[in-house]
């Protein structure tokens, strides 16, 4: 999921402030760019960590756009993050499919390095529609 990030120096010192507008609380600070890019990967795991612990749902990704009005005159990113292990533990399910588009799906997974398996393809196809009905 691509989660946009805020980056916004602190005025007076040398220090920037990451924040990720869609995970509420989730935030850190880094003496400089790299670096705080570096922590806000960390801070989302472990945000992310704790939502699936205590059973909360993963919060969608919204745009850049939906934020613009609360944060003027900041830098805006983007942070691609797996979400698929804060989801919960793995169960087998049975699925029928058209064998015309099992072989899309596997002739996909075999040439892109996004999929490591039809399953894991099929999961995120399933997250980004999930993540369109309910914008």
């Amino acid at each position: 999921m691509k989660y946009p990030i805020v980056l916004k120096k602190i005025m007076g010192v040398e220090s920037y402030k990451v924040s990720v507008p869609d995970l509420p609380g989730c935030e850190c600070n880094g003496e400089n760019i790299d670096v705080s890019l570096s922590k806000i990967n960390e801070s989302i795991a472990t945000h992310l960590s704790i939502l699936a612990e205590y059973g909360e749902a993963i919060p969608h990704a919204t745009t850049i756009e939906h934020h613009l009005d609360k944060y003027p005159g900041v830098i805006w990113g983007v942070i691609d993050i797996d979400i698929t292990p804060y989801l919960g533990k793995s169960h087998k399910i049975n699925v029928t499919l058209p064998e015309l588009l099992i072989k899309q799906i596997d002739d996909r997974v075999s040439k892109s390095s996004a999929y490591k398996t039809r399953s894991g393809f099929i999961a995120s196809a399933c997250m980004s529609q999930l993540n369109q009905s309910e914008l």
